[in-house]
């Protein structure tokens, strides 16, 4: 039983090891201030001593992610709902306030502080296990494209530094067969002696495409330079250990894709999302995670508003007329209607009509793009909300 409060907030300055908690009530006065370990047990007895203190309590937190993934949990199987206060205004919302002390549990107070003076924070959402799973696939796919980004990038620089023709004549972002070269051939004087055809050869044996222009191709390069620089023989190692690791992530990304691929087709909304032109099982599986549930978004602009697709106004007296970019959106749902956007145009269709229109009026490409994206996302939105599939040909419209 509660002690009388009407409404009191609960502000969690959410942290990896412990969290701490501070609840205010209507008037600011804190009735509640502890460091609570991110456990079950300790949430749980935390959750009980609070729920006392008011008939209603609502519950602000700092960080939305894996660090405090059990604690939505936990107040989500016990009733209650946790909504995101982003760092951003918990520290502009930090010099409001009297000293300049940093400490968890001043943090706690102002982000309780934040949301009783404010309403409109988005709502923690517990995610179902479809957006569970495609969270954490995407997450990791993300993270072995990253890896093998920073290892093509360092191999270019080692094989600069001691055969810098064989670094020019390929892709190594795109092209296998010259990976598959390097992790047995990395000097022009190896390439030499083992002549063209017994590479093309030793390439073909390993299954790769067009081995005969791989190695007219790296033996062109070798013929190009006949002096050996200093440190060739590590750097050749270098070059060849790189190469073998940026081909172990390339067969990992294809099994997370495939099962990323399988995943979201299992979701319910997936054949809306995929007949979009443009919008593939990857991209489509970003746009579940990042943009969470429909009704979140009141409208089409809501949605693209979250996607940093709406301009915002700079205006000051006379001044007016003067849309920038906004800075603060999530990165994450950009992405996906940017790519997809660039993705679509492609090919013939009204896509590829609207950005053609765009760049007619004298909008660059970036821009056109942008706007195209803009366009996308009130379409997706419509498509999610009258659950229907994307048609090159406008509906019916129905006399009522």
């Amino acid at each position: 039983m509660s002690d009388g409060k009407a409404q009191a907030w609960a502000g969690v300055d959410a942290g990896k090891g412990h969290h701490w908690a501070a609840v205010v009530d209507e008037t600011g006065t804190t009735l509640w201030s502890k460091k609570v370990v991110n456990d079950e047990s300790a949430i749980l007895t935390a959750l009980g001593e609070i729920l006392n203190l008011a008939d209603h309590v609502h519950w602000p937190v700092d960080i939305s992610g894996t660090s405090s993934a059990l604690l939505p949990a936990l107040l989500a199987a016990h009733g209650q709902q946790a909504v995101y206060v982003p760092g951003r205004t918990v520290n502009r919302m930090s010099g409001a306030y009297r000293g300049e002390a940093k400490t968890d549990a001043r943090d706690a107070c102002v982000i309780a502080e934040t949301a009783r003076h404010r309403r409109d924070f988005a709502v923690i959402d517990v995610p179902a296990q479809p957006a569970a799973d495609l969270a954490l696939l995407t997450a990791h796919r993300s993270d072995l494209a990253a890896d093998r980004v920073r290892m093509i990038n360092r191999l270019r620089d080692v094989l600069t530094g001691v055969f810098p023709a064989l670094e020019r004549a390929f892709d190594y972002s795109a092209h296998k067969g010259a990976l598959v070269l390097l992790t047995g051939y990395q000097t022009p004087a190896a390439i030499r002696r083992r002549g063209r055809a017994r590479l093309a050869a030793w390439l073909a044996n390993r299954s790769v495409r067009s081995a005969d222009v791989v190695a007219a191709t790296a033996l062109e390069a070798a013929e190009a330079q006949q002096t050996a620089l200093p440190g060739e023989g590590v750097a050749a190692q270098i070059v060849a250990d790189l190469a073998a690791q940026i081909l172990a992530p390339d067969d990992r990304l294809k099994r997370i894709d495939k099962q990323i691929r399988e995943t979201f087709r299992a979701h319910p909304q997936a054949e809306i999302i995929e007949s979009l032109p443009g919008m593939g099982p990857i991209l489509g599986a970003e746009f579940i995670v990042a943009a969470g549930d429909l009704p979140a978004y009141a409208d089409d602009g809501h949605l693209a508003s979250a996607a940093g697709l709406v301009p915002v106004p700079r205006d000051s007296g006379r001044r007016t007329g003067n849309p920038h970019r906004p800075q603060r959106y999530s990165r994450r749902p950009r992405r996906v209607f940017y790519m997809s956007a660039q993705t679509s145009i492609i090919r013939e269709g009204p896509n590829r009509d609207f950005y053609l229109k765009k760049r007619g009026e004298g909008c660059k490409h970036v821009q056109a793009v942008i706007a195209l994206a803009r366009r996308r996302a009130s379409v997706l939105w419509a498509l999610l909300r009258d659950g229907r599939t994307f048609t090159s040909a406008p509906p019916v419209t129905q006399t009522a």
